[in-house]
């Protein structure tokens, strides 16, 4: 492959694959965790260093596809876990990258669950049904239920616009300067993210257990 690519120039790369899931920490297998490591976090570093030769030699450029829930989270921490071990990754390879003219951009998505389909509706259930008999004897169904209406609720408000995302990925792989991030999301998507990354936590767990109230 490498080869190939070496013999007709190697521009960009984009690093898309994620997969999303709902649940509290406990209520998730260690090997659920293992999993979403390995796709979307592991799986983006593997294809990165697969290609960093040509990227290097070409001055190419890297895109990796986070979300604004690397700053905060609202049910799928595990989700939120790989995006900000992404965005640190990127972090660091982009000031690496600096000095052989290869540029890094993040992408950071608000909700567009509509339209990647990236996480379907929660069964609350299905839910139930997995969790250990130890998770069983600290929840019960009902509050299971609760959970998951929340979140379905919020997949329901997302974008269907995700036009939007490849306009960004497209921005960051041809201008003739990139951003290092873009963030496409709605205002008020925005000033969760603002609010998350310049008051103290206490404020933030203040405004996210008020969320998770309602």
């Amino acid at each position: 492959l490498l080869s190939h690519f070496s013999s007709i120039g190697f521009w960009g790369l984009v690093n898309n694959a994620g997969i999303s899931t709902f649940g509290e920490t406990g209520w998730l297998p260690m090997e659920t965790y293992e999993k979403f490591a390995d796709v979307n976090l592991l799986g983006s570093i593997r294809t990165t260093l697969a290609f960093l030769p040509l990227l290097r030699k070409y001055k190419g450029r890297i895109v990796f596809m986070s979300s604004i829930i690397a700053y905060f989270t609202l049910g799928n921490g595990i989700y939120s876990m790989t995006k900000a071990a992404i965005e640190k990754f990127c972090d660091a390879l982009r000031l690496e990258m600096k000095k052989f003219g290869v540029q890094v951009s993040i992408i950071q998505p608000g909700n567009y669950a509509p339209s990647t389909k990236i996480q379907p509706p929660v069964s609350a259930e299905e839910i139930w049904s997995e969790l250990s008999e130890e998770e069983k004897a600290v929840y019960n169904k009902e509050y299971v239920q609760e959970r998951a209406n929340f979140f379905n609720s919020i997949l329901s408000e997302g974008s269907t616009n995700g036009n939007e995302v490849v306009d960004a990925m497209v921005d960051a792989l041809t201008s003739p300067a990139p951003k290092a991030r873009y963030m496409v999301a709605k205002l008020k998507e925005k000033a969760l993210v603002f609010v998350c990354a310049l008051f103290p936590t206490v404020v933030m767990d203040s405004v996210l257990s008020y969320a998770l109230s309602k």
